[in-house]
């Protein structure tokens, strides 16, 4: 097996060196970054391609590249369900969610909390957002530079410092533009490195056939798994309804996907981002299908993971590439640079989103007196702050060690919760302030429950299938390796507590983590409706305009694009107009800009 050449790393320095390039055309296109709307939001004047193509790559991180086709050598190809559930999530961000954000023309989605209950619960939110995301972000600039370095040689630190760097240069220069147009040159490196291993591994195994009737007979091809039990890890039941939630919490209501369909210059463009990014989507599927499935055909018979050949199972498609591609000089380097690309699309998105809820939650409300200019040079000193912070995360991620899985576990959770306050927020009138708190603790509660439950006293092995792998073929002895590292890091740690299983661990415990999401979204839902009507929820007159009503679903045939663009023009003069009056309530602003749309509705205009 092969090394990496100088020509591996001129491609990995050159997918950077054009990732810069583009933050600096859009720092200085179009007269550069006047206002905070303009950094934050690329002025709402994107289109709905690059959009999509944003939405994908962001979705698409370093742990997709190399997590996903291990995923499905490891587990099988029931993993493709997810088909079905992406579907249903732009389905359910599309109708349900983005009318009403879209409608209040805000920029930090926790905006809308205060709109609809209070302060307080915004910056709940807020917090929560910014905990969560500079943790995670973290995680994935380090997680996959290990597993690289560890195999192919490539310098760890150089990668996690000149990444963290150049993606913290162009997030600052240019803005969502830049974030936006540097995912789309991403996204495509990512489906060149994939298409890569893919067409060398049918060159190999003399055909797609061979892999496919490999993949048939080693059991890969396990689409199909109707078990209603919600203890089993992965079956059509917990992927497509878990996995509807687990993912709706972030393409529905998480500000870093939110920020960007927001941005588009109509309501159309917004919806037909999400619409193309399923297609996107689907074809990032299918790519990690075939990798994982290629995986498969070529070590079925000599586990490189059993064999100790690597320590951890996002290792394999690094080796993979350096034992089939070693021989075309440039071609390892490609399949690097497309995973580092997906760091760069997550941790850029996660950057600007960063950014936008500091200014609009936490400086914007309690400074009126800023400039728009001041406000923009704000923007672009948070974004420099939150790429050092990313950076430093990362650091930190590499002292945690084995508990970063533990812990980014955890921290999934989070999304459950707050997809139930926003849904509560949304779809129930009768929801107030006290019922979204409580349910929103509630929901915490239960799903912190139930998911560090699950990492002390981790699922019996039957409840999570894994397939068998051998080791039939390999020329080396193994014979002291036939013990796969399985175990979960806190079992160590929480080895005594284990040896007594209590009978939640074998019920409770071993819910399917997909499940965590919606049983933290239902609670909160449930509680904080229970609460509402208890606390006199039936008497309160909220505004409809904070509601999904039956119009948003007629205005998908009746809105065109001219009439749309109309109605972002008046939001827009309004709020600004608003806020150079020194508006107080900042709730004001969305409610004069409603009474300007009546009064345009009766003068003819229908906005």
């Amino acid at each position: 097996m092969g090394g990496f050449s100088v020509w591996d790393y001129v491609v990995f320095a050159a997918m950077l060196l054009v990732s810069a390039v583009i933050g600096i055309y859009y720092a200085f296109a179009g007269g550069g970054q006047k206002t905070s709307k303009d950094f934050l939001m690329g002025g709402r004047s994107m289109t709905a391609v690059p959009v999509a193509l944003s939405l994908t790559a962001s979705f698409m991180s370093a742990v997709t590249v190399l997590g996903t086709p291990a995923e499905i050598y490891r587990y099988g190809a029931i993993f493709c369900i997810f088909a079905i559930t992406y579907a249903l999530v732009v389905l359910c961000s599309a109708e349900i969610f983005l009318p009403v954000f879209y409608r209040l023309g805000i920029t930090s989605t926790y905006e809308y909390l205060e709109l609809r209950f209070n302060k307080y619960l915004r910056l709940c939110g807020t917090f929560l957002f910014i905990i969560q995301t500079t943790l995670y972000t973290g995680i994935v600039i380090y997680a996959p530079a290990l597993a690289l370095n560890q195999v192919t040689g490539f310098d760890l630190w150089g990668a996690v410092v000149a990444t963290g760097v150049v993606c913290t240069f162009y997030c600052t220069l240019g803005g969502l533009k830049a974030v936006v147009w540097t995912d789309v040159f991403q996204v495509g490196i990512m489906v060149a490195g994939f298409s890569s291993v893919i067409i060398r591994a049918v060159v190999v195994q003399e055909g797609i056939g061979r892999i496919v009737n490999d993949s048939y007979y080693g059991g890969r091809l396990n689409f199909w798994d109707f078990n209603p039990n919600p203890l089993q890890r992965h079956t059509f039941w917990t992927i497509i309804i878990g996995g509807t939630f687990t993912w709706t919490g972030i393409y529905g209501v998480n500000q870093s996907q939110v920020q960007r369909y927001i941005a588009c210059k109509t309501r159309f463009h917004a919806k037909m981002s999400l619409y193309i990014n399923l297609v996107g989507l689907w074809a990032i599927l299918v790519c990690a299908t075939l990798c994982g499935l290629s995986l498969y055909s070529i070590y079925k018979d000599c586990d490189p993971w059993t064999a100790k050949q690597v320590s951890a199972l996002d290792q394999l498609m690094p080796y993979l590439v350096l034992d089939i591609l070693s021989d075309f000089p440039g071609v390892p380097g490609l399949f690097v640079a497309s995973a580092y690309s997906g760091t760069l699309s997550t941790v850029s998105s996660s950057i600007n989103a960063l950014a936008a809820v500091t200014v609009e939650d936490l400086v914007r409300p309690y400074f009126r007196s800023l400039s728009e200019k001041k406000l923009s040079w704000i923007s672009m000193g948070m974004s420099l702050f939150y790429g050092g912070v990313c950076i430093a995360m990362a650091a930190l991620a590499s002292l945690l060690g084995a508990l970063l899985q533990a812990a980014l576990s955890i921290f999934g959770m989070v999304g459950g919760p707050l997809l139930g306050l926003f849904a509560l927020g949304i779809l129930c009138s009768f929801a107030n302030g006290i019922g979204a708190f409580v349910g929103l603790i509630t929901g915490f509660v239960i799903s912190l429950w139930v998911g560090i439950g699950s990492q002390i006293y981790p699922p019996l092995p039957e409840r999570t299938m894994p397939l068998p792998l051998s080791t039939a073929g390999c020329n080396i002895s193994i014979a002291s390796n036939l013990t796969t590292p399985t175990e979960n890091p806190l079992t160590t740690i929480f080895s005594t507590q284990a040896a007594e299983r209590p009978v939640l661990a074998d019920h409770w415990y071993s819910l399917s983590y997909l499940y965590f999401s919606t049983l933290g979204t239902l609670t909160t839902i449930a509680v904080g409706m229970i609460i509402s009507l208890l606390t006199g929820g039936l008497k309160q007159n909220t505004d409809r305009k904070f509601l999904l009503t039956k119009e948003d679903f007629l205005s998908n045939f009746s809105w065109s694009k001219s009439e749309t663009a109309e109605k972002v023009v008046v939001l827009n003069w309004k709020s600004s107009t608003m806020l150079a009056e020194g508006t107080d309530n900042p709730a004001f602003s969305h409610i004069e800009m409603d009474e300007a749309s009546d009064k345009n509705k009766a003068n003819g205009l229908h906005i």
